[in-house]
Parts: C-alpha cells; structure tokens; sequence
C-alpha cells in the first residue's frame, strides 16, 4: 500500500509547519505588518480586499484548528499547550528573557499556537507511523 498518506515524513511536517506559521504571523504579529494592522489601521474604510483576506485567513484557521482538535482531542490539546507553556516557562527561566517585552512573550506565544497547530494537523500521520493504526475518517470509500 503505497499512498501519499504512508509517505509521511519530516518534509510533509515542515510544509505543516511553515502553513501554521504564514497564517498565525499573517493573522497577527507583534512588528505591525498582519492582518490585524492592516484592518485596524483604517477600520472605517474597510474594503472588499480585506474582507476577502480575512475570509481566507478564517477558512485557513479553521483547517488547523479542526485538524488538531480531529487528531488530538480535547485532552491532546489541553497536554500539547501544556507542554509547550512549560518549556516557554522554562526558555524563559534558564535564558533570563524579559518577561515585561510584550514582543518577546507575544513571539513566544505564537510560536507556541504554532507547534500545537502543526503537531496537531501532522498527529493522524505520526500515530499511523507509530503505531499502524488507521483514523476511521482516513478510510477510503469506492463509490
């Protein structure tokens, strides 16, 4: 069985990876240059062009956020974010970071809503390559 979903690898979790981070720095980023900047900029002049990036941007998060909670669950998301705000904890512990720089802790943050969104969206091919257990949405249907 030679599938594309079988050829899972690092590859197919850097292209997961780079689309969980173009949407969440598009949506909003700390240096002024998101979406939010843009529509806040000039709310009152709110165009079509925005609203159809904000549409995109909505159709985007929600592709991230079903896959992650489909592969992880409730729990699987409530352990991930666990785990990733304690090693921020702890980047922020043993590397002395500023914790008053609204940046840093924002960059931080968002890194953080990255790697669940990412590990979440790749969490179906990982388990199938871990354990050989296939999703029951994952099943193909001949129609």
């Amino acid at each position: 069985m030679s599938t594309i979903a079988s050829k899972f690898g690092w590859d197919s979790f850097i292209i997961r990876f780079i689309f969980a981070t173009v949407i969440v720095f598009a949506t909003y980023n700390p240096e002024g240059m998101s979406y939010y900047d843009w529509v806040k900029e000039d709310f009152p002049a709110f165009n079509v062009y925005k609203a159809f990036v904000g549409v995109i941007l909505v159709i985007c998060w929600i592709i991230l956020i079903r896959a992650t909670l489909g592969s992880l669950g409730a729990i699987g998301i409530i352990l991930a974010t666990a785990f990733f705000g304690l090693l921020i904890w702890l980047i922020f512990d043993v590397f002395n970071l500023p914790t008053d720089s609204i940046r840093v802790v924002t960059y931080i943050i968002q890194v953080m809503i990255i790697c669940v969104l990412s590990i979440g969206v790749s969490w179906s091919h990982i388990r199938r390559r871990i354990s050989g257990q296939v999703d029951t949405d994952e099943i193909e249907r001949d129609i």
